[in-house]
């Protein structure tokens, strides 16, 4: 079943990298939305008519505007997003930091830069349907 996605990232560039993994491992998608941050994502997420409004959000945390763990407090906080995993693809990988987003509510953590493996089997492992079949991928 295809899954809609939302990459939510300041780097135009990081968004792309992570669109292609996720094409690259073989995972079904409907949609994937961007957003440059998190005030951006959320304005998209309650604007979509969609219930939930995606099936998972990669965040990073360093943004302007509103960074990851506002947006995951924000998200947390909404009766209505609160179920839409959340992981954070970051640098930012202090064992202090990752435990805090964790508490917060987040998912997973993936540490920039990653191998495209890594990725694919955090999100295996939190989207409807699960990893895409052996013969994908990388």
């Amino acid at each position: 079943m295809p899954s809609r996605l939302m990459i939510v990232d300041d780097s135009p560039v990081m968004r792309a990298f992570v669109k292609r993994t996720i094409a690259l491992a073989g995972f079904q998608t409907s949609e994937i939305l961007e957003a440059s941050n998190g005030r951006e994502a959320l304005d998209k997420l309650r604007g979509s008519p969609a219930s939930p409004a995606v099936d998972l959000i990669l965040t990073d945390i360093n943004m302007p505007v509103m960074d990851g763990e506002q947006l995951i407090g924000e998200l947390k906080a909404d009766p209505g997003l609160r179920s839409i995993p959340v992981v954070v693809v970051s640098t930012d990988s202090t064992e202090n930091r990752v435990g805090a987003l964790l508490r917060l509510g987040a998912s997973d953590y993936v540490r920039k830069p990653f191998p495209p493996e890594r990725l694919s089997e955090v999100l295996g492992g939190l989207l409807p349907g699960g990893a895409p079949p052996a013969e994908e991928g990388f």
